[in-house]
């Protein structure tokens, strides 16, 4: 039975990714697991929340939903919002950015709407209201249905906490997480990454082979919060052993500072005892001595670096390489264009919907084993 202190969690989904997002959240053991465009909806408590935030791996944050009402105008949403107990969610003298949207609602300016209820976090908690404030507080209102929510996790969940450096054009570690997941990848494989930039695929990969929590060097923005507890969260983070599991994680690139960048990634991330950085051009590409894998690679494409023009040979290169040495793998490709895929010449199957990465959009292409 549903105890009285649930309420409404969402899970900000990459568009796209919607259906991934929730697969994780159902295997992690949540509860009301419902699917909507731009995200996921679970059922759960504060601690819950925490959880959402330490454990999961594809979403982009964690909203928690903890107040509604209606309100036809804006003196009734200056009554209502007062009527919330800020103080036993907000310290006193807390800084705060609030953010508001109205959509189809008899309240319809949004700024009108935000400014009552910074009005009532001033007089209820002495608030600071600072548009850089890594607390959010958000009202939707949609059908003269005012719903708050608070943004749990700060900065965005891709930031893993653990990554010291990046290349110029890096996968979010929450879009690596996510496709490796369309690909079946269950922690069981060898997966390789013949072009690894920072190192992304291949350390999200070792995480979770060994089940290690995304969230667990990092700090978010719920820890803030006057119903936080420190020793129940320290608790929750203790409570997962990591796997053993074999040292089958693979990286390459040509670019020996991208192999530095890994290893030193790998070594932060507490994943270097698994995974293996060479140094090599796509030509020079060893299949690795184990059993047959995942191959996923993020390779450049003409808007991300580079002149598109010059990448057909390398996307062929790649290609010739990954049919005759990889016979039995499962191929993934992420790129924007299509037609550099193609020029692979590998039997890729009917493509996922792109998903929009730095101003993109990147599809992924997968293929069966290689024959």
């Amino acid at each position: 039975m549903e105890s009285e202190n649930t309420f409404d969690i969402f899970l900000v989904a990459p568009p796209g990714l919607e259906s991934v997002i929730a697969a994780e959240a159902r295997e992690r053991g949540f509860s009301g697991v419902t699917q909507q465009a731009g995200g996921i909806t679970v059922r759960g408590d504060w601690p819950e929340v925490w959880r959402a935030n330490l454990q999961l791996r594809t979403p982009v944050r964690v909203l928690a939903r903890f107040a509604s009402f209606r309100a036809m105008h804006l003196a009734q949403l200056d009554k209502r919002s007062r009527k919330i107990d800020w103080a036993a969610l907000l310290p006193q003298g807390v800084s705060v950015k609030v953010e508001a949207t109205c959509r189809k609602s008899k309240i319809y300016h949004d700024r009108a709407a935000a400014d009552r209820v910074k009005t009532a976090l001033k007089d209820s908690v002495s608030a600071v209201i600072d548009p850089e404030a890594e607390l959010v507080i958000k009202l939707r209102i949609e059908d003269d249905l005012c719903t708050f929510s608070i943004d749990t996790s700060g900065e965005s969940l891709h930031k893993r906490g653990h990554k010291e450096r990046v290349n110029k054009a890096p996968m979010r570690e929450n879009l690596a997480a996510a496709f490796l997941r369309q690909m079946g990848y269950d922690g069981s494989q060898a997966v390789m990454d013949p072009m690894c930039g920072s190192g992304t695929f291949v350390i999200e990969a070792a995480e979770m082979a060994m089940g290690l929590y995304p969230g667990r060097t990092r700090s978010f923005a719920f820890q803030t919060l006057k119903n936080f507890d420190p020793a129940a969260f320290d608790a929750m983070k203790a409570g997962v052993q990591p796997q053993k599991v074999a040292a089958q994680f693979y990286g390459s690139d040509r670019d020996t500072g991208a192999i530095h960048m890994s290893t030193v990634n790998a070594e932060k991330a507490g994943v270097a005892a698994l995974t293996e950085f060479r140094h090599a051009a796509v030509s020079d590409l060893q299949r690795p001595d184990c059993a047959p894998g995942i191959v996923i690679v993020n390779p450049p494409y003409g808007g991300r670096i580079g002149n598109k023009k010059q990448l057909f040979a390398l996307y062929g290169a790649l290609g010739k390489t990954l049919s005759e040495r990889f016979k039995g793998w499962r191929v993934g490709i992420i790129t924007t264009d299509g037609g550099l895929a193609k020029a692979t010449g590998l039997p890729f199957l009917p493509t996922t919907p792109p998903v929009p990465h730095g101003g993109m959009r990147i599809t992924l292409h997968q293929t069966d084993p290689l024959s």
